[in-house]
């Protein structure tokens, strides 16, 4: 499976997404009542670098959340997704919790053993919620061993320089969860929105509800803001989203901006520490003064 095919299919969600919306309008007409979900529209298939990150089925226990396979062995989430409560007067002091994870499902039913990948470790942002609660909520997750790709499991690239335009007013991202629907319970199929970006600055972006007053909602959090950047057909993760509240009271969700992200990502996958960095440092000095 190359990029090209994971550009093709985010093309595939937005044309779904207007077929959707008109299916939906021919039901209104006919019945009085609308069929859409808080959380957006059903997915025609896989989002194939989908993760569900699991905590417990109930909210107050910790509830679920989502997650972007960016490697064969890692998961890039918000760092609320790794505790119970999600504030930051309730996860300051606390060590994040280890969750189960899932790959390769559209149905929670399919969430079993066989889908299952078990978790090695987990790295919560060193400054997660460091001044509010949306403030460097990330965390990476790395599994205990890489995951096979397929045409219906495979990850998503982080951000490249050339996609930062992508990011800016009037843009539209894919976001994909199991988030709360109308009824207050977790969607049992994987629902999506194409969401309008309205604001955008050096470590967050924020989107706007649809036309049609859909958002995100509890149990989104973690997951992916995929935008395609036309000329070079890339598919990336623009943001990983951390204020799942909106739901069908406020226009903002709040995305942490992956590019701003960058260095820490790369220097926990590296598995740089501070001995590491000190010693690089210093082999570079004593090279650069021979």
């Amino acid at each position: 499976m190359n990029w090209f095919s994971g550009a093709v299919f985010l093309f595939g969600l937005m044309i779904c997404l207007a077929t959707g919306r008109e299916l939906d309008r021919k039901v209104e007409h006919i019945t009085g009542r609308s069929r859409r979900m808080v959380g957006g529209l059903l997915t025609p298939g896989h989002v194939p670098w989908q993760a569900l990150v699991y905590l417990s089925d109930s909210k107050l226990d910790g509830g679920i959340g989502g997650g972007a396979l960016i490697a064969p062995q890692w998961i890039l989430t918000a760092g609320r997704n790794l505790f119970v409560r999600k504030t930051q007067k309730d996860t300051r002091g606390k060590e994040p919790l280890i969750p189960k994870v899932y790959l390769g499902i559209v149905q929670r039913s399919k969430a079993d053993a066989a889908t299952e990948v078990a978790v090695e470790k987990v790295f919560l942002h060193p400054a997660f919620q460091n001044a509010s609660d949306v403030d460097n909520d990330l965390a990476l997750i790395k599994l205990k061993e890489p995951v096979s790709f397929s045409d219906t499991l495979f990850p998503i690239p982080l951000p490249e320089k050339e996609d930062s335009l992508e990011e800016s007013e009037g843009q539209r991202g894919i976001i994909a969860g199991w988030g709360w629907g109308p009824l207050l319970t977790f969607s049992e199929s994987l629902k999506f929105l194409a969401l309008p970006i309205f604001k955008s600055n050096h470590d967050k972006i924020w989107t706007n509800r649809t036309e049609f007053q859909e958002n995100v909602c509890y149990g989104d959090a973690g997951g992916a803001l995929a935008l395609l950047n036309p000329d070079t057909k890339q598919v990336y993760a623009a943001g990983i989203l951390s204020y799942d509240e909106p739901c069908t009271r406020h226009m903002e969700a709040i995305f942490v901006k992956v590019s701003a992200y960058l260095p820490w990502i790369h220097s926990v996958m590296r598995g740089d520490s501070d001995r590491f960095l000190s010693l690089r440092t210093s082999i570079m000095n004593n090279l650069l003064s021979k």
